[in-house]
Parts: C-alpha cells; structure tokens; sequence
C-alpha cells in the first residue's frame, strides 16, 4: 500500500519553511490505519518485545494500537508534568523547539525488551531522549518504529547503533 497518498502535507505550519506532515488523514481512515499498524507489527512481531514505548501525543496513536495487536503492553511517555505519581525526567529539543519528557519510574523493569513506536523520526531528539529514559530505568532499547521518517534531517543518527528501525514512509 502506498501509505504516502493518505498523509497531508500542509506548507508554512507551525512555522514558515516548514511541510507538517498530517498524519490525521491516515488515521481517520480505519481500513488503511489497520493496516499500517499490522505491516509495523509484522515487521517487529520477531524481535520479543515485552513493552511498546510512545512520547506524547502521536506516539500514543501508534504505540498503543501496536502494543494490542503484539499482546504487550505499553508505556506513555509524557510531558513533564502530566503523569502522576513518581517520574524521571530528561530534557529534549524539538524540530523548532526544546520541551522535557518524563516516564513512571516503575513502568520499565530492569531487562525488559522495549520497542519504542511514534508517528514521525525527525531529528530523532525525541526518541535519544526516549531511548535515555527507557536505559535509565535498566530496559532495553531493542528498536523503533515510525509511520514516517524525515529522511533529510537524519534522525536516524540519534538513535542506538545497532538497533532495528523501521518506518512505513519516507521524505
């Protein structure tokens, strides 16, 4: 399937020079969000993963399904703030900005295998600080997946060595 004709590329938005890609479109469209979510699950459903991982917001549209369909279970990452109980913390920077994530200091156990899943790899600021945060608590960072890459802004070198990433688009 080209995932590519169900994305909305909108100009100039949050800021001028930027093309957000709109990943709204796709998701209001059930048959082809289905299946983007079961070609990310067939391309992970092998590497034993105990825990999907997903930042605030998009992560969660396409952590959480990922996680149901593999019968996992999944761990928000959130901002600063938004998460009750005890949390650690890490500061990260944004494609046009800088904000701080957190997780539940109790939702990773030492060894776990962890995949982390989101909308889009940028320049992969979010993720490393993901990646910190899953480390920090003693899981394991086994790989990512995205429905879209940013290939020019070469995310990609932010992430682990070693580690499988896999998008369903690529720009």
């Amino acid at each position: 399937m080209n995932f590519k004709e169900y994305i909305r590329v909108i100009e100039d938005f949050p800021q001028p020079g930027i093309r957000f890609k709109d990943i709204t479109t796709l998701l209001q469209n059930g048959a082809v969000y289905k299946e983007a979510i079961d070609e990310i699950a067939r391309f992970v459903k092998d590497k034993e993963i105990d825990l999907i991982a997903g930042p605030e917001a998009r992560g969660f549209v396409v952590g959480a399904p990922l996680a149901y369909a593999l019968g996992v279970g999944f761990v928000p990452i959130r901002k600063s703030g938004k998460l009750p109980g005890k949390t650690i913390e890490a500061d990260y920077s944004l494609e046009y900005g800088k904000d701080k994530l957190a997780v539940h200091d109790n939702a990773i156990k030492p060894g776990q295998r962890v995949l982390i899943a989101d909308d889009l790899l940028a320049t992969g600021g979010t993720i490393k600080t993901c990646v910190n945060l899953i480390e920090q608590l003693g899981g394991e960072v086994v790989g990512s997946a995205f429905l879209i890459e940013l290939t020019y802004l070469n995310g990609r070198k932010q992430l682990p060595e070693g580690k499988d990433v896999f998008t369903l688009i690529q720009y």
